[in-house]
């Protein structure tokens, strides 16, 4: 099976028979996720969003020093340095219009429409890396259009900003997550995390210098606590996925958008939008169909351990 590890690496392990620890551990991890986005929305009207997201990348590294001896260990060739490059460019797009929506829609639309980069992750993958795109799949990526569209209602309400840069975020960090995919059979999972967060920070760097604030040690002392949360949510999430198989987990996700909500509306007075709930679980249903049969296609490919033995 398959699953998204730190900074959205693509990562394997054998799931085991513990569903309830795996729901618990991906209910952990969504309320870890909710804290980073109210923090964000709480610093956001205060920092630039360039410069939050540098900072909290920044911290993100501190969290990072355990495994740095890898880092040092490797070697990585000229090939690998440029796609890391770029995922590090398209990864440092998608960071900063998250940021910059956080700042300006709700926070459950912000977090319902953030499940559209798995959908273009499964498009991606059929165009650019060959994968085979069923037709069920197509009919899950028309769903989790018809998803985006009910959450946005063009012709009914007004289109923010803020969700353009969420379309934008979506599309660039599934581009990053594809170019995770290719390079993730190649290099340990922590030199991928490692150079990622290298990547984006350095990229971030021009950018919040152009737009720099005195940061107040209120501030830092947030945008610590969310590379904590973060990087807590991240580890929490494979967890639940070495726990548990997808088809247990994955549905768990959308309580994520039911806290975003609570919290958007008892900290930020955004009133609940029952059409985010209804596109939003559109997203995840489809989203959560792509992930369940991706995981039944892995393991009908699998060789049982009776087959391998057989020749020995």
């Amino acid at each position: 099976m398959g699953y998204r590890g730190v900074a959205g690496v693509l990562l394997t392990a054998p799931p085991q028979d513990r569903p309830l620890a795996g729901i618990l551990w991906m209910l952990a991890t969504g309320i870890l996720f909710v804290g980073v986005n109210a923090i964000v929305k709480h610093v956001g009207s205060e920092l630039p969003a360039t410069q939050s997201a540098f900072l909290r990348f920044v911290f993100g590294l501190v969290f990072l020093l355990p495994t740095i001896g890898v880092l040092f260990r490797t070697r990585i060739d000229r090939g690998s340095l440029r796609l890391f490059g770029i995922r590090g460019a398209v990864h440092t797009v998608a960071v900063i219009l998250w940021f910059f929506s956080m700042a300006r829609i709700p926070m459950a639309e912000v977090t319902a429409m953030n499940y559209l980069a798995p959908v273009y992750v499964t498009v991606g993958a059929a165009l650019f890396l060959g994968e085979r795109l069923a037709m069920r799949r197509i009919l899950a990526v028309g769903v989790a259009i018809l998803g985006v569209l009910i959450i946005l209602r063009p012709g009914f309400r007004e289109i923010e900003a803020g969700h353009i840069a969420m379309l934008g975020t979506a599309f660039f960090m599934g581009c990053s997550y594809l170019i995770g995919k290719r390079v993730s059979g190649a290099f340990d999972p922590a030199i991928i995390v490692w150079m990622l967060s290298i990547t984006v920070t350095l990229g971030l760097l021009p950018f919040a210098i152009a737009v720099w604030v005195p940061p107040t040690w209120e501030q830092v002392g947030w945008m610590f606590l969310v590379a904590g949360f973060a990087t807590g949510a991240h580890y929490t999430m494979t967890l639940a996925f070495q726990a548990a198989p997808v088809n247990v987990t994955q549905p768990v996700t959308f309580l994520q958008l039911v806290w975003a909500s609570l919290v958007g509306w008892l900290l930020f007075n955004e009133l609940p939008d029952i059409w985010v709930f209804v596109g939003g679980a559109l997203i995840i249903a489809a989203i959560s169909y792509i992930a369940i049969r991706e995981a039944q296609l892995r393991r009908s490919v699998t060789p049982q351990p009776e087959a391998t033995k057989a020749g020995h």
